[in-house]
């Protein structure tokens, strides 16, 4: 049934990661409404949702750009992207 797709572990973790990330906003802003609206170090306004989105897309940057320059293994490229996670949710 699910055989359309190359299920390995890394990547049911990933979207297993995606989607709890998306719950934990889902109670975050049920719990609080409104997105936690502020103005960061690049000038946007943004809300949760916004931060969550920018760290993932830089996340993907971040790992497509390792892998085209420098390749494997992946533990650098996961240490940054955790490290840009916290920047994004901390100044942004």
């Amino acid at each position: 049934m699910l055989s359309w797709m190359a299920w390995t572990w890394p990547t049911a973790l990933l979207f297993v990661g995606i989607f709890s990330a998306i719950g934990l906003m889902i109670a975050l802003e049920v719990r609080r409404p409104g997105g936690d609206l502020r103005k960061g170090v690049l000038g946007l306004e943004t809300t949760r949702g916004d931060r969550l989105f920018i760290t993932l897309l830089g996340t993907s940057y971040i790992f497509l750009a390792w892998l085209g320059l420098i390749g494997m293994p992946l533990w650098t490229p996961l240490g940054l992207s955790i490290g840009w996670g916290i920047f994004c949710f901390w100044k942004v």
